[in-house]
């Protein structure tokens, strides 16, 4: 198998020797990193995994220069990918590639924003657009509504504060409100998720989104006292965009519940479907599953 790695604009092969013939598989996925307030030396790594370990995605990773660096050379070549995945929260990026992931997502591109990745790139109408919600950078009520779910529907809430925050962590459960949507079809109505960070108070344009899960932030360690968006889709043009608040850390990328939904997330972002079965060690209601 041959692997490749993206850093600071320069292309560098990898090769590993298997011993065994494989045929190539039939998606492509570039993980982007390189700053972020969250350890992103750590998680790339658990992002690649489980997306290979599908036999689905052969996967690339693009990372960009130090924070306080220059960033005029950073332009991966997205149009290359079947989906790229955000583990970035940093210095924005050259107009040229903002531009790049503009016209690639609008063309029908595939993107996954995983937790920090939420907060990038307060001041880019586009970026924001595609996420559909985010946090902090002085996210308000000029960002949009707050979203969540109240009394059997979803609120949207234009009332003033600010956008991001969240509680201590806590072990989260995760309840589908859009059991048909093939991300979510074959799930349990809830699920543990275990130990996480849970994002809330989050806003933005919110256009053309999907919310496919809540998770309930208890006032009691800090949240907002309500059941918020957790899992989530947008359209933007002709692409596909699946978001995910969960993956503060490693620990809470080994957690089942984390894995299966972003690896289905990443197959329906990158083609429309998802083919993968459900695992047998998903969570239930009443226990997370973690792997080693």
């Amino acid at each position: 198998m041959l692997l490749k790695h993206l850093m600071i604009g320069t292309l560098v092969w990898v090769a590993a020797a298997t011993g065994v013939c494989q045929a190539e598989p039939p998606l492509k996925a570039l993980i982007i990193d390189g700053q972020n307030n969250h350890d992103w030396r750590n998680t790339t790594p658990l992002l690649r995994q489980p997306l290979e370990e599908t036999g689905l995605f052969a996967v690339d990773v693009a990372t960009s220069p130090p924070g306080g660096q220059d960033m005029s050379g950073f332009r991966p070549p997205f149009a290359d990918y079947d989906v790229l995945v955000m583990n970035y929260n940093g210095a924005d990026w050259p107009e040229e590639t903002q531009r790049d992931l503009e016209q690639y997502m609008a063309g029908g591109g595939g993107m996954i924003i995983v937790h920090a990745a939420s907060n990038s790139f307060p001041r880019w109408e586009a970026y924001n657009e595609m996420i559909g919600l985010g946090g902090w950078g002085g996210r308000n009520e000029k960002s949009g509504p707050w979203v969540y779910w109240k009394d059997g529907e979803f609120v949207r809430d234009h009332s003033p504060g600010r956008g991001g925050s969240h509680g201590r962590q806590f072990p989260v459960q995760v309840t589908v409100r859009e059991p048909d949507h093939p991300i979510t079809r074959d799930l349990p109505e809830v699920f543990m998720l275990g130990v996480e960070e849970l994002y809330d108070r989050m806003r933005g344009p919110a256009k053309n989104m999907t919310v496919l899960a809540t998770s309930f932030a208890p006032a009691e360690i800090g949240g907002s006292d309500r059941e918020e968006p957790v899992l989530w889709t947008v359209n933007y043009g002709e692409g596909r965009v699946f978001h995910t608040v969960f993956g503060h850390g490693p620990a809470q990328h080994k957690n089942v519940g984390f894995i299966v939904t972003f690896q289905r997330g990443a197959e329906w972002a990158a083609s429309g479907a998802v083919t993968q079965p459900l695992p047998d060690d998903f969570p239930t209601a009443e226990e997370a599953t973690v792997r080693p």
